[in-house]
């Protein structure tokens, strides 16, 4: 930050680009192609105030051209559906298993004109889109005229293997892809980004208005010198691999110092901040409740359950990102307390 102000030109002093400072979306322009395999330019990138701001830019442009149904997964967040349905859209769920989202779904709805999707780490259930699927939702958007919305919230922390690419690649003119610095940084920083296709990117920029806020200049100049200088890698690196460890010992600490709940389930393959426990029962959700639970904010999977989801499936949502180093096994032997 201190470099970005003493060399910052004078230019960023005064309103900027409605797009975003041009070097930051040149260095996320590089970034995203190289790390997670976006078929982009700088002049698709929109700067952002989070992915929250994002949707609700991209919720108002589908409305503008005509956009009335956007489908979602069955289970999300709640306050990306409270976004689209202020924007005046209709939000019908998409079914989910160990594959991801249930792709052949959208055939059955005409009037769908966009879907969002969590396709390399889905939230809450953890599970990613399988290649297929993939292959198949870029498939309808193309044949459909649709949108797919993005949602890349944690795809840079894969744990097993390679992070998976983002869905962008296979389809840049049907994709419009959120990023964020919220997981990966923090969320107080409010630095977020959308990639989109050439035909969308002047009704998504309308969004904003004439007078609309962005994100500083000084958190935009400070996040591309980050970002060129290699510290961004870097920093990935190692959050990745304390993250990594972390979840380990969440599993670990579950599986060997819980043997009387033999029913506790651990759902969602190694990737992302958080892990899904699961019983039979509704037992759990239940459990989270109580002011035990909500001091290690663990958040029930109903908090995040469609109102027109079928799925039987319950349990809590664990995140272990959170907690400083220090209170980390304070915050583990709690909850396996709970469990216990």
């Amino acid at each position: 930050m201190r470099h970005a102000v003493s060399t910052a030109p004078l230019d960023a002093f005064g309103y900027t680009d409605p797009l975003g400072r041009v070097e930051l979306r040149e260095a996320l322009a590089r970034y995203l192609t190289r790390a997670r395999g976006l078929r982009t330019r700088a002049d698709n990138i929109v700067v952002c105030s989070g992915a929250a701001e994002g949707l609700r830019l991209v919720a108002t442009a589908l409305v503008e051209t005509g956009v009335r149904e956007v489908a979602v997964e069955e289970f999300g967040l709640p306050a990306q559906r409270g976004t689209l349905t202020r924007a005046g859209l209709a939000t019908p769920a998409i079914a989910l298993d160990a594959g991801g989202a249930d792709i052949s779904a959208l055939d059955g709805s005409p009037n769908l004109g966009a879907v969002l999707l969590t396709p390399s780490h889905q939230f809450p259930l953890g599970v990613a889109l399988h290649p297929d699927r993939r292959a198949a939702v870029v498939d309808w958007a193309r044949r459909r005229g649709a949108i797919i919305i993005e949602d890349d919230h944690d795809g840079e922390f894969r744990y097993d293997r390679t992070p998976v690419g983002a869905l962008q690649g296979l389809g840049p003119r049907h994709v419009i892809y959120m990023g964020t610095a919220s997981k990966s940084l923090a969320p107080g920083l409010r630095v977020g980004w959308l990639v989109v296709p050439d035909h969308m990117v002047e009704v998504v920029v309308r969004q904003k208005g004439e007078t609309e806020e962005n994100v500083g200049f000084v958190n935009q100049l400070a996040m591309a010198e980050f970002i060129d200088s290699g510290a961004y890698d870097r920093h990935i690196r190692t959050m990745r691999s304390q993250y990594r460890r972390r979840r380990e010992q969440l599993i670990e600490a579950i599986t060997q110092r819980t043997p009387g709940s033999p029913d506790v389930a651990i759902v969602g393959l190694p990737a992302g901040l958080h892990v899904l426990l699961t019983r039979p029962g509704r037992l759990v959700s239940a459990d989270a409740g109580r002011p035990a639970w909500k001091r290690l904010a663990v958040e029930p999977l109903d908090l995040f359950r469609h109102p027109c989801s079928t799925s039987d499936l319950d349990g809590v949502v664990v995140g272990f990102a959170s907690p400083s180093p220090s209170a980390w096994p304070g915050a583990l032997d709690a909850l396996v307390g709970l469990l216990q």
